[in-house]
């Protein structure tokens, strides 16, 4: 994928920042064409294709959806899964669900099944959910986030430049270049 390219191509940390995107999505979702109407469909649709060309060029499998759901329990259950050193395969998983097959990542038990499949305690992973152990850690980084301004994602940032939306691996690369990042 395009971020490991990076971390292997140059002396660069990576480090995943919570945004909330749709906070308001109620946890058994919305439908994509409530949410943004039929204004602008042909923007949709060519952003649309744009991100499952990108997404064929890292070899990930994407679906149509329909749906959208809200992800502050992922991220929270994210939070926990960086801290147990799995947030990259926590990351891929989450993603792997949502595009590609199209799981309601808002629902507990999808998530404490993503984080059993890579390795993760699910009875800890339960207990992280029910009692909302990451709750301040994603409050605070929504803060930042927004702070930052930072208004869609992914947004990737380094050396105070910023790209948005769905990027090349050759857009990323320059981005680290400007922000003085060496060759390993």
């Amino acid at each position: 994928m395009r971020i490991e390219k990076l971390q292997s191509t140059y002396d660069i940390t990576v480090e995943y920042i919570n945004f909330p995107l749709h906070p308001d999505t109620p946890a058994e979702g919305i439908e994509l064409s409530r949410l943004f109407g039929s204004a602008d469909s042909a923007r949709r649709e060519a952003s649309r294709r744009r991100l499952r060309e990108l997404a064929e060029a890292e070899g990930l499998p994407m679906t149509e959806r329909t749906m959208t759901y809200n992800s502050r329990l992922a991220q929270e259950l994210g939070a926990w899964a960086t801290e147990q050193g799995k947030g990259p395969e926590f990351h891929r998983a989450v993603f792997h669900a949502y595009f590609a097959k199209a799981r309601n990542i808002s629902e507990p038990d999808v998530l404490v099944a993503l984080a059993s499949s890579i390795g993760l305690d699910a009875a800890t992973a339960r207990r992280v959910l029910e009692e909302r152990l990451y709750k301040e850690q994603i409050n605070r980084e929504w803060s930042s986030s927004v702070a930052a301004g930072i208004n869609a994602v992914p947004t990737y940032e380094a050396g105070g430049r910023q790209v948005v939306g769905a990027q090349s691996y050759e857009v990323l690369a320059r981005l680290v270049e400007a922000a003085g990042a060496t060759r390993r």
